[in-house]
């Protein structure tokens, strides 16, 4: 399962990109209630995304430079 959970975070990390997404925005594709799949708890756990608010203060999602470096690793390996 954890394999499955990996590749969804590196989905997810791809998803938001290298700009930041409302929140909103990410909760509605993302948050699931299956305790099988909580790949956006994860992301957040691991410190993977981050979330701020912008100039307009509306809270927003980033990828953070943890969550860049496993991508970069994961997904674009000669980027590294």
């Amino acid at each position: 399962m954890a394999d499955t959970v990996d590749s969804l975070i590196l989905d997810l990390l791809e998803w938001i990109g290298p700009d930041t997404r409302p929140y909103d925005e990410v909760m509605e594709a993302w948050r699931t209630s299956c305790p099988r799949l909580p790949v956006w708890e994860e992301a957040t756990h691991r410190g993977l995304v981050v979330r701020s608010r912008d100039a307009a203060n509306c809270s927003v999602v980033a990828v953070s430079p943890d969550g860049r470096r496993l991508l970069l690793a994961q997904r674009h390996p000669s980027a590294v």
